[in-house]
């Protein structure tokens, strides 16, 4: 697992579960790059599919233009083995997810053409598990 999907340090190893069901209000918005890929449902993004966006991403685009992931899986999944009984504690760290709300701006490419940034970013929303919708930056006056 390459060390920037998970993270370094955490005060607490395990995680209260915490569900959340609210609209972003931070992070909704295309920031760095030009285009965006936009959540629509709030969920627990593993940090396996995260990278697999981001490989798909740039294996279309063939390394052209620069991607942003803007959000990092830090929070901790425990599962218990299948088959166990009940007790025995929490059991251990199974993956690390990142929270989502609905509205929250997953991917961003900058340096490539819309068409194209189209392209890509519908072969990455097919991996997410959540509705996603294409994002252009909006124009501030």
């Amino acid at each position: 697992m390459p060390p920037y999907k998970i993270p370094k340090r955490v005060k607490f190893r395990k995680e209260m579960r915490r569900v959340r069901d609210r609209n972003a209000t931070k992070g909704n918005y295309v920031a760095f790059g030009d285009y965006g890929l936009q959540a629509l449902e709030g969920c627990w993004l593993p940090s396996n599919v995260i990278e697999s966006g981001r490989v798909t991403c740039q294996h279309f685009l063939k390394r052209q233009g620069k991607i942003f992931i803007r959000v990092f899986p830090d929070k901790p999944i425990s599962k218990k083995p299948i088959e166990t009984r009940m007790g025995k504690g929490k059991a251990d760290v199974d993956y690390w997810a990142a929270r989502v709300r609905a509205g929250t701006m997953l991917f961003e490419l900058a340096g490539v053409p819309e068409e194209d940034a189209k392209q890509a970013l519908a072969r990455v929303a097919m991996k997410m598990p959540v509705r996603c919708r294409f994002v252009g930056r909006r124009v501030q006056v």
